[in-house]
């Protein structure tokens, strides 16, 4: 994630795509919440992949289907993935706790309704301004309508 002028957020990463109902649990498993986030990050999505943490790049974009950050309330499934270095997390919709977790923790979380066409096998490109988010994944172009002032604040951690 890059800040562009305290106005626009940018993000740039590879793409791992998960289904719908992606729970807290898959994102970081409770026996690896007694850690230090730094320690937690290198077990993050280990019940999918093993070797996630190894794999994931920084900057890299989690996309996923429906209800995503379902579960338990904790703080630590935005954290981990912020401490990890997601660029952004772009689902058809979130969990309304994970969602306001992640942004309480600097992570861009966007919701777009055609989540699941964007190819995982190409890069993709982002950028959140006021109102508005712009993707790209190869050719293909996505426009999701959100980001009010306030949440774009707290994400570039503004006061005001």
């Amino acid at each position: 994630m890059e800040i562009i002028d305290n106005r626009k957020i940018s993000f740039k990463g590879g793409v791992w795509k998960f289904g719908h109902n992606v729970d807290t649990d898959m994102i970081i498993a409770t026996q690896h919440l007694i850690k230090d986030l730094h320690d937690m990050k290198n077990h993050t999505f280990e019940v999918v992949n093993p070797d996630f943490s190894k794999e994931f790049k920084t900057g890299d974009i989690i996309v996923a289907g429906r209800n995503f950050g379902c579960g338990s309330s904790r703080q630590q499934g935005g954290d981990v993935l912020k401490i990890l270095g997601a660029g952004a997390v772009i689902a058809v919709s979130f969990a309304r706790i994970f969602f306001r977790n992640a942004i309480n923790a600097g992570l861009p979380v966007i919701e777009l309704k055609d989540a699941l066409n964007i190819n995982g096998d190409m890069p993709l490109s982002g950028e959140i301004s006021i109102g508005s988010v712009m993707i790209k994944n190869g050719e293909t172009s996505y426009h999701a309508d959100f980001f009010p002032e306030f949440i774009l604040k707290l994400l570039l951690r503004e006061d005001g």
